[in-house]
């Protein structure tokens, strides 16, 4: 294990010094004017990752405005050039892979593999909607009256406010700019203030990559940013990725002005193993899914239902496995585990799990006890698997880190009533080689991504992403289904001056 302290500027070849930051409005990196902001290593929280400034109100108008004044333009660019900047934009990212999925993992605390691999999804969701030219812009219908013919066709909003969360600090963004762009709108961005410098760098690739001035605006703040990002007269449509408290909220808001709203919210994603599952397997999917990020994924396994027959086998090797995870340093090579998003995240998340222990009928069965060595600097968790006995608040509340509950369900019907227990229905998993189990799942569970026999994280972008119930508003990202939301429809009656009547 790592010590926190006496670390070499340059140690394993990474440059350990402190970035900058900037904002980016109108076209031109600004410095920014607000409070002072603070970037820090989570694993080790004397480390500086990086220094700037918030932004101002004055920053967020210029940005709105030069929004404004390019979305016609923009509009206007033939999707044959918007495209190749996304393309261009994805071959910078994967040429900075490795740096950058480093810096990323410095600062935000995943492994550095999956840093890597985040910025590598980043680039193929760019290059998806890069292609969006060679795909059908509309439709043509039949038409009653002779002679005539009626289109359907797509056109963009306008200028987007994007809104997103630290977990996935450059592929959930890239998930929401990608389209906006690829469509023709315009987008005012605001990052979560915890992951700032990976944000600057995804507006480094978009602007390398040749992007116009005024496109695309990125604005580092607080919360209060972004409500007023969200209220600005000048937005005409709002994306956001985060918690089930703030979207409510920010549909309230949006439901009042009467503008557009796409939310992805919380969710409390069952794991269900079946009787006939292949255990093994089993294991190490429900773990991927619940420790991987530190269990900080919308997409998180936090539920575990497991049907009696096999839940002592089953819970045996899931408590060994979770116990010997190696949780440490997320840039030291073998690292499986690095810590939460910061110290304030781990603290809440410990008051819930020591919280947990003093009631009746909750059982730790691995974890749940704070580090007692130098990790305990840092924003690191143990991996932790707490059993219940029934209904209880850590089945409910998201605690969005790698706490794993788990309940016994005598059958299927009941194991999959346990899956459906919760106000969100965002995504679950299934385990089994039952084919009546499977139709049975996919027919009951609900949720908007089930996955049969793999992990409940995970999402392709070529597919639609989004959840059912509390987890999601309005229409659903990635995929062809990104177009319902960056688009509006507006049919065509084409009728020749010379047609019958």
């Amino acid at each position: 294990m790592r010590q926190g302290a006496g670390i070499s500027a340059t140690a394993g070849g990474f440059n350990r010094s402190a970035r900058s930051l900037r904002h980016l409005v109108a076209g031109q990196w600004r410095t920014g004017g607000g409070a002072d902001l603070l970037d820090v290593n989570p694993a080790w929280p004397h480390e500086t990752v990086a220094v700037g400034q918030l932004a101002e109100d004055c920053d967020l108008d210029s940005a709105v405005a030069a929004a404004q004044d390019a979305f016609p333009r923009w509009a206007a660019t033939p999707h044959h050039v918007r495209g190749p900047i996304l393309d261009r934009a994805a071959d910078i990212l994967d040429t900075r892979a490795e740096e950058w999925g480093t810096e990323l993992s410095w600062e935000e605390g995943k492994t550095r593999v999956e840093g890597v691999g985040e910025v590598r999804r980043a680039a193929e969701i760019l290059r998806y909607y890069a292609s969006e030219a060679s795909r059908p812009v509309g439709e043509v219908f039949a038409s009653p009256r002779p002679g005539e013919q009626i289109q359907v066709i797509h056109r963009p909003v306008g200028v987007v406010a994007v809104v997103t969360p630290f977990n996935f600090p450059v592929a959930i963004p890239a998930w929401k700019i990608a389209p906006a762009l690829s469509y023709g709108n315009t987008v005012v961005w605001k990052p979560a203030s915890l992951v700032p410098l990976l944000a600057v760098r995804l507006a480094e690739a978009l602007v390398e990559a040749g992007l116009p001035e005024g496109v695309l605006s990125l604005l580092i703040g607080n919360g209060t940013l972004g409500g007023q990002l969200v209220e600005h007269p000048g937005v005409d449509a709002v994306t956001f990725t985060g918690s089930t408290s703030v979207g409510r909220r920010l549909i309230a808001t949006c439901g009042h002005l009467a503008r557009p709203v796409q939310t992805e919210m919380g969710g409390k994603n069952a794991a269900v193993v079946l009787a006939d599952a292949d255990l093994e397997l089993a294991v190490g999917e429900v773990l991927a899914g619940a420790l991987r990020s530190a269990g900080q994924k919308c997409t998180a396994t936090s539920r575990l239902v497991v049907q009696a027959s096999v839940a002592d086998e089953f819970l045996a090797l899931l408590t060994k496995r979770a116990a010997a995870l190696r949780v440490g340093d997320p840039l030291e090579e073998g690292t499986e585990m690095g810590p939460v998003v910061s110290l304030q995240a781990r603290d809440e998340i410990q008051r819930s799990v020591d919280a947990a222990r003093e009631r009746l009928g909750v059982e730790i069965l691995t974890g749940g006890r704070r580090y007692d060595d130098d990790r305990m600097t840092g924003a690191f968790l143990r991996p932790t698997v707490v059993e219940l006995a029934g209904d209880d608040p850590l089945w409910r509340e998201e605690l969005f880190g790698p706490v794993l509950s788990v309940r016994r369900a005598p059958d299927v019907q009941e194991a999959f009533r346990l899956a459906n227990d919760s106000e969100f229905g965002l995504s679950a998993a299934v385990f089994t080689d039952d084919l009546r189990a499977m139709a049975a799942a996919m027919e009951h569970v609900d949720v908007g991504v089930l996955h049969i026999n793999s992990e409940t994280a995970g999402a392709d972008p070529h597919v639609p992403f989004g959840g059912a119930r509390q987890s999601a508003y309005g229409p659903k990202e990635q995929g062809r289904a990104a177009r319902e939301f960056f688009t509006r429809t507006k049919t065509v009656y084409v009728r020749p001056s010379g047609a019958p009547r």
